[in-house]
């Protein structure tokens, strides 16, 4: 994870999201798609690392670009375009984390019959190189994603997204100082957990 602040989005990406947003509240069509294509990618691979489902991250993801077409006419650019972005994704991983939590304390329930099952290992293990890096990608994202919620989506913007403190704080609906410590805590955590990893 980097100790630098990553670069914020710039004002002229900003200026360009409002004025296709303001084409949208008017029914164009085009600019919606124009708009999808400019930030797709990152809202799925945001979606995809809080969830590590990247087929749910698909669906969710079309959600939150149907919530913006729909909600176009009533948005004011009163905060950074990609503010409100990701804080209706953050939204809707958290109500979906919800949904499988219950339906995970469901499924545990009804695998109290199914004890002494164990899956088998996979005997194909021949790392090389590129195994090892997907590996250890595997092994940061897995250390992520057992984060507390608000953790996990403060460092996904940090890092992978470069969201500025104070956009994550706007999008977690907290303080710049509070985002510096959730990031702090999360990073400490990394450290510990990630220590045998080169980098950490």
């Amino acid at each position: 994870m980097p100790d630098t602040p990553p670069a914020p989005t710039t004002d002229d990406d900003n200026a360009v999201d409002v004025a296709l947003m303001e084409r949208i509240g008017r029914g164009d069509e085009q600019a919606f798609r124009a708009l999808v294509e400019r930030h797709q990618n990152a809202v799925v691979g945001t979606i995809a690392k809080m969830l590590r489902d990247p087929i749910e991250a698909e669906d969710l993801a079309q959600q939150v670009f149907l919530r913006i077409w729909k909600h176009a006419k009533r948005w004011r650019p009163e905060a950074k375009f990609t503010t409100y972005l990701f804080t209706i994704a953050r939204n809707l991983v958290y109500n979906e984390s919800r949904r499988r939590s219950r339906r995970k304390e469901i499924s545990v329930d009804e695998r109290q019959e199914d004890r002494g099952y164990e899956p088998a290992g996979d005997s194909r293990a021949e790392p090389d190189a590129e195994a090892e890096r997907s590996e250890m990608h595997e092994e940061i994202d897995t250390v992520i994603a057992s984060l507390p919620e608000a953790q996990r989506t403060a460092v996904i913007l940090y890092s992978y997204e470069s969201l500025a403190y104070e956009e994550i704080a706007e999008v977690l609906g907290t303080s710049v100082s509070s985002v510096k410590s959730l990031l702090f805590r999360a990073r400490t955590t990394l450290r510990d957990k990630l220590s045998h990893l080169t980098g950490y």
